[in-house]
């Protein structure tokens, strides 16, 4: 029958979302357009396509249990030489972020996992390219900085062409889904607006 591949995460919002995925683009990462700018609560995981409902369900019940929180990013930190990931730290918020990923995988749940390497909330913003291009990355964001509220998490599924798109949008305090919190990644954005030089 087969299984679809899932995956769980927050977006950052506007007009950070769309800049830092045009930079991982102009850095030379291939998967920059096909991968919504976020930081991870359910890295890729493969799943039947029957228990879409159940996994549903599951999230809601993990939002509803949840409330907003303050996210800040600041900065780029890199997990060179264990993988090749450059990425934007989370320096408020990783706490929370922590909380709602092991109630993700909860084993009483149908997204239940083991995680390949210790769980570290961030933002990715190079992945795979020249060692050239990730110092790039690191040098070049190494000035970032975002703040915002986390106000719901969402449920995405990665189509055959490889592009991760949104199913549902899961509102903390059960206030319901399909609500977006944050807008949706969209037109180029002034720059310079999110350094702090």
């Amino acid at each position: 029958m087969g299984t679809v591949t899932l995956g769980v995460s927050l977006a950052v919002p506007e007009p950070y979302g769309s800049l830092l995925q045009q930079r991982r683009a102009g850095f030379g990462d291939p998967a920059a357009q096909a991968i919504p700018t976020h930081v991870t609560l359910l890295p890729p995981t493969e799943v039947d396509p029957e228990l879409l409902p159940a996994v549903r369900a599951h999230l809601a019940r993990v939002a509803a249990s949840g409330q907003a929180f303050p996210m800040r990013l600041s900065g780029t930190g890199t997990f060179r030489p264990l993988s090749p990931v450059v990425f934007v730290q989370v320096v408020e918020g990783a706490a929370a972020c922590s909380w709602l990923q092991r109630r993700v995988r909860e084993a009483s749940g149908p997204l239940q996992r083991e995680l390949h390497f210790p769980y570290h909330p961030h933002v990715t913003v190079a992945h795979g390219i020249s060692e050239e291009a990730m110092d790039r990355a690191y040098e070049e964001l190494a000035g970032f900085e975002a703040a915002w509220t986390v106000e719901s998490f969402a449920l995405y599924q990665q189509g055959a062409d490889q592009v991760w798109r949104k199913l549902s949008d899961f509102a903390f305090g059960g206030a319901g889904l399909g609500v977006p919190a944050v807008p949706a990644q969209g037109s180029p954005v002034d720059e310079p607006a999110a350094f702090r030089r």
